[in-house]
């Protein structure tokens, strides 16, 4: 029997266990494009991944038992935890709360400094199993590639034409949907929700002992049952340039999972092994549709309602008729 204080190895668990329907959609159909992978390796050929490996050698710390021993335990930890040989694992000096899986070939996980130093041991842990996730699941080449468009775009770079900002766009989308899959591994690396939702918290701007969690969830509920037109349609405007959904929003989702009774299934054993037969495409797509078919119905007419009620305000104060 395992005691609140152990965590289960999760022995030869599939990513697929915990990827979100909509992430498994969209990393298929990715995946299922071969020009796409093509035009990305190219691109991520071109820039190389050695200089990215190189400038984290050079300008972060490589975490081992000597440097950031914390860390080193709590990673060591996690990678047990989720039944993974670890990859490298660097610190950067940033005073951002914010961690992230790069590479290739050869993946790297990287955290900044402020990300150490502010989060307690099962926060930490969340956020190390979160970004393991992210290797596990083959997110990092895309997320290498969303990373070096976008930076490309904010100057300028004539590789960024319209073609490479729509495929900028799409990978911004399916990251969103990527990091609510993920936040699900963070969870099985710690075992515990709680530490989750802390961390969405200090996401969000909240400090230890001048915020709590309860409240926190209640804002997200009150976001998520917003009714109202206007705001419905800002919802899907405020998302558009992120890469991350809102903190507020990531919570009220872990909520949902944990609530769901997948997490506890999981943890008493019954998780998809490595090695098991893919999951049809279609039936990802299906679930993807069903998860999030009204969501995306409501906003697009939402969105057309109001912009028939702009043209319609204009009408009235010009006397157009």
């Amino acid at each position: 029997m395992i005691t609140p204080h152990q965590k289960r190895i999760l022995t030869q668990i599939d990513p697929r266990t915990w990827e979100h329907p909509a992430d498994r959609a969209a990393l298929n159909a990715l995946r299922k494009v071969p020009v796409f992978d093509q035009v990305l390796r190219t691109v991520f050929g071109f820039f190389g991944e050695k200089p990215l490996r190189l400038a984290f050698l050079s300008g972060s710390v490589r975490v081992s038992e000597t440097q950031y021993p914390r860390v080193h335990r709590l990673y060591m930890e996690a990678c047990r935890t989720l039944d993974v040989q670890p990859y490298p694992l660097y610190v950067q000096q940033a005073q951002v709360l914010n961690a992230f899986a790069f590479g290739m070939q050869k993946p790297f996980i990287v955290l900044n400094s402020f990300t150490v130093q502010e989060l307690d041991d099962d926060e930490l842990s969340f956020v190390l199993g979160h970004e393991i996730g992210h290797v596990m699941s083959g997110h990092t080449l895309y997320l290498t590639m969303m990373v070096v468009l976008y930076q490309l775009s904010l100057v300028g770079f004539p590789i960024v034409g319209l073609a490479a900002r729509a495929v900028l766009t799409a990978l911004m989308e399916w990251q969103r949907k990527a990091e609510l899959s993920c936040d699900r591994a963070g969870i099985l690396a710690v075992q515990d929700p709680e530490p989750a939702m802390r961390t969405m918290l200090k996401f969000a701007g909240g400090k230890t002992g001048e915020t709590n969690v309860g409240d926190f969830l209640a804002q997200a509920e009150e976001y998520r049952e917003t009714n109202d037109l206007a705001d419905q349609v800002f919802k899907v405007l405020n998302v558009l340039g992120l890469t991350h959904p809102a903190p507020v929003i990531r919570a009220a989702e872990i909520r949902t999972w944990f609530e769901s009774g997948a997490y506890e299934r999981i943890v008493a054993g019954d998780y998809r092994r490595r090695g098991e037969p893919e999951t049809a495409y279609a039936e990802d797509v299906a679930a993807a549709t069903a998860s999030y078919r009204d969501s995306a119905r409501d906003a697009f007419n939402n969105a057309q309602q109001a912009a028939r009620k702009v043209v319609d305000s204009f009408r009235q104060g010009f006397g157009t008729r």
